[in-house]
């Protein structure tokens, strides 16, 4: 699975930055994105949780910031430290500005079977949908 998104916003890149950067402030505006407590080492134990009618599902992940260029781009993949394989999951963000304007887009691949299918989808889509809307609300504060 292969997701795209992207905000436009009038704010400064760093502020931006500050919370796609760190997966810590996800839980703010992003529903998908149930928990994320630091590691320490750019590393955040990630909990998932999505509800499909009375049915829920959820992940639990360590996510790893894997490159970072300030105000401008920040990648995050799963890297476990139990020794299994395990799906790959890669969240790359990137910002660009041009002045008081901003455009972030974001990327995720995900490579296993748990979230994938329709209904999940669609419960991804709306996750995205109300993230952006609260995200651009937290940057222009």
């Amino acid at each position: 699975m292969d997701v795209r998104a992207s905000l436009d916003a009038t704010c400064d890149a760093t502020r931006l930055f500050d919370l796609v950067g760190d997966l810590a402030s996800y839980p703010q505006w992003m529903d998908l994105v149930h928990r994320a407590e630091p590691l320490g080492n750019d590393a955040w134990e990630v909990e998932l949780r999505a509800k499909v009618g009375p049915f829920a599902r959820s992940k639990r992940l360590r996510m790893v910031r894997t490159a970072a260029e300030p105000n401008s781009l920040v990648r995050f993949e799963r890297l476990e430290v139990d020794g299994r394989q395990h799906a790959p999951w890669v969240l790359t963000a990137t910002i660009e500005s041009v002045g008081s304007q901003c455009t972030l887009t974001m990327h995720l691949h995900y490579g296993g079977a748990l979230f994938t299918g329709g209904v999940l989808e669609r419960v991804l889509a709306d996750k995205i949908e109300n993230g952006r809307a609260r995200l651009a609300e937290l940057v222009k504060n």
